[in-house]
């Protein structure tokens, strides 16, 4: 170690100044990115704002009393988003051990249901279920109709995301587990479930926020969440441009919100996954 006259630090020896000087440039770099990254949405958004102020004539008085009565649509959009992707949580465990299993029955049904729900449109399936089943003497009304459609759809694409997180696990744990005397089922209840819900986690999250977008199509079935209270609020008055322009507003912001709770979420599971790694 230097001296204070001669040295780049008291106390510090060359390589943790280097280190140190690398961390300072690297954090300045980042701050500077996230200025530039700042700016560039801020003249986007000045832009688009400025661009709708131009192009529509926004009626202040017709704005507010629409926009409460899409507003209201938020709990329901939100009621469908998170009961969806619950049942389709458990369709899609269900389905990867039904893809994942040695049973040909099984494997074959699991696979079906893969096939033909991500095969078929989403709005197809709505409509199905809402207009065709009646036919066979199942009748649903509109929100059950949007849930289970929801959750069929997100359960098959979500069941090959399980599926490769189950198959993620490192095979030796299970050969361990074995050795120590667990059963199977023991042995996936506390072994590989765990670490495969912690794989999968970022997807699911990932498939909330789509889900959130995608329940606007229960609108077509007459499901009064915020699309559909957009719609109904400017037909009568030909302004539908205004209503729909706050609809995409409150998605948008939904988005946003889930998102940075998703990313929240994923560094906190990447912290933990460091400090398990460090532990071993």
């Amino acid at each position: 170690m230097m001296g204070p006259a001669g040295g780049p630090g008291v106390g510090l020896s060359a390589n943790q100044q280097l280190v140190a000087d690398i961390e300072r440039a690297r954090e300045q770099r980042g701050r500077s990115w996230r200025t530039k990254f700042l700016i560039t949405w801020a003249f986007i958004v000045v832009g688009l704002v400025a661009f709708i102020l131009i192009t529509v004539s926004v009626d202040s008085a017709f704005l507010e009393k629409v926009v409460p009565f899409i507003l209201a649509g938020v709990p329901i959009t939100l009621f469908l988003a998170v009961t969806s992707i619950f049942f389709a949580t458990i369709l899609a465990a269900l389905g990867a051990l039904g893809r994942l299993s040695r049973n040909p029955y099984l494997n074959g049904i699991a696979s079906f249901y893969v096939s033909f729900f991500r095969g078929t449109p989403l709005l197809l399936q709505i409509l199905f279920i809402f207009l065709a089943l009646p036919q066979a003497g199942i009748v649903l009304p509109e929100i059950p109709t949007a849930i289970v459609a929801l959750s069929l759809n997100y359960g098959s694409y979500m069941t090959e995301v399980f599926r490769s997180g189950i198959e993620a696990v490192p095979h030796g744990q299970t050969e361990a587990a074995q050795s120590l005397g667990m059963t199977g089922r023991t042995t996936f209840r506390r072994i590989i479930a765990p670490q495969a819900f912690r794989i999968v986690t970022p997807a699911v999250g990932n498939d909330f926020v789509a889900m959130i977008k995608d329940s606007s199509l229960a609108s077509v079935v007459g499901v009064q969440e915020v699309l559909w209270r957009a719609q109904t609020a400017g037909r009568p008055t030909f302004q539908s441009m205004q209503t729909l322009l706050v609809a995409a507003f409150i998605y948008w912001v939904l988005t946003i919100i889930f998102s940075l709770f998703q990313g929240r979420l994923e560094k906190r599971m990447a912290t933990g996954d460091r400090v398990q790694r460090r532990a071993q």
